[in-house]
């Protein structure tokens, strides 16, 4: 490798990566129950979450679209979950986090009002109800994280070997 001259460097260009990053929430209701939503832009069902912004914390996104899409206010958390998606012609991969946002009681969760430019309808469903409306890659991080107590993590979707629950 040559030896750069200092007053060269303002001439070298550097492109860091970047990797696209959401964050959902697990918002659980008593006798195991899940808040689900149906979006406006999408078939099927999610889960409240969404983009990181710049800047955002992974948890503050949770927070801020929790807020945005159904109207709560989530104060407490457990990191969960975090998959990676690689690249597809269809979808520029990235980070997905989930978080564990604890249980509501049924008065804070009929106090939910979804955002109705993004989300069309929302239902709390006991879990085994709420997957199969899930889209796959939700479903399965949904699954991994309502299974295990600690925090997994997975590769589009799916536990890696080797890689043990914290």
């Amino acid at each position: 490798m040559s030896e750069v001259d200092p007053g060269e460097l303002s001439e070298l260009t550097f492109v860091l990566p970047t990797i696209p990053a959401s964050a959902g929430a697990l918002i659980r209701g008593r006798k195991g129950r899940l808040l689900i939503l149906k979006p406006t832009y999408k078939g099927g069902w999610t889960i409240p979450g969404g983009v990181v912004e710049i800047g955002e914390s992974p948890w503050d996104a949770c927070r801020r679209e929790t807020r945005e899409e159904c109207g709560l206010d989530v104060t407490a958390g457990r990191l969960k979950c975090v998959d990676f998606l690689r690249p597809r012609p269809d979808r520029p991969g990235g980070m997905r986090f989930l978080f564990d946002c604890g249980v509501f009681d049924d008065a804070v969760l009929d106090t939910v009002v979804i955002q109705p430019f993004e989300i069309a309808e929302s239902r709390v469903l006991p879990v085994d109800a709420a997957l199969p409306l899930l889209s796959g890659p939700v479903r399965r991080r949904v699954r991994a994280a309502w299974k295990e107590k600690g925090v997994r993590y997975l590769e589009d979707g799916r536990p890696v070997q080797g890689v043990t629950p914290s």
